[in-house]
């Protein structure tokens, strides 16, 4: 199928200098085999770079979180060739993955993810514990983070302290901490009620344009749609530009 994307692919390109941030070339995704195999994704081909709000729309059991997951190093094609920041995934040993997730990648899902006995700063500042980051170091980055999501007078609360939209931000600067090139959404916004949901959508555009990142995000919310740059579509496995006939 023809290319879906926001940037120029360059074939064969082995240079993270010169390659898209993502780059998907014919990837498939299966599951099982023989008659129970299930065709997850078919042929996809992506290219995404720069500052771009990248919208994924699809039915449950589309394809969207299988791509999501390849596109964030999570899942491994099953044949093609992913590319994130120059690299074959596929080619990455799990530890090289782990690393490239946690230098490139910032990751939001539905379920927010916090830990409940932890601060709102405590729990941004946990990926940063993990990487062994200088306490100094943490606490500025912490804050930053927070200060971008708007949630700099609530660092000492605790979720439960927080209403649901406070807490998803929370979990957005989490996935900032790290000060990632890609964040990569998975219906971000499933558990918030409409008006949250759209806050927290706005809160990602700016945060896209300020900070210059590349953010996939599938959405079953139309009304989020217009805040993308680009708005993609998988049915039965297949991306395209345009939107499925009705």
């Amino acid at each position: 199928m023809s290319d879906v994307g926001t940037a120029p692919i360059r074939p064969g390109s082995a240079d993270p200098v010169d390659a898209p941030l993502v780059e998907l070339r014919a990837v498939t995704r299966t599951y099982g085999s023989g008659r129970t195999a299930v065709h997850a994704l078919r042929g996809v081909d992506l290219s995404l770079d720069g500052a771009r709000l990248v919208v994924v729309r699809g039915r449950s059991g589309s394809g969207k979180t299988t791509l999501l997951n390849i596109v964030g190093g999570l899942d491994l094609a099953t044949s093609g060739t992913a590319r994130v920041a120059g690299r074959d995934l596929a080619t990455l040993r799990e530890r090289e993955r782990v690393l490239l997730r946690r230098e490139t990648i910032g990751f939001i899902f539905q379920s927010f993810g916090l830990i409940p006995f932890l601060s709102a700063a405590e729990n941004v500042g946990v990926p940063l514990r993990i990487a062994a980051a200088d306490a100094r170091e943490r606490e500025e980055r912490v804050r930053v983070a927070l200060d971008l999501v708007g949630l700099a007078g609530h660092a000492a609360h605790r979720p439960a302290e927080l209403s649901g939209g406070q807490q998803q931000r929370v979990a957005i600067a989490r996935a900032l901490v790290q000060r990632p090139r890609l964040l990569v959404a998975d219906e971000p916004t499933g558990h918030l009620d409409a008006e949250t949901a759209l806050t927290v959508m706005r809160q990602l555009r700016e945060i896209v344009d300020s900070q210059g990142l590349t953010a996939l995000v599938a959405t079953h919310d139309a009304q989020l749609v217009g805040l993308a740059d680009t708005v993609l579509y998988v049915r039965d496995g297949q991306l395209s530009s345009e939107p499925p006939r009705t």
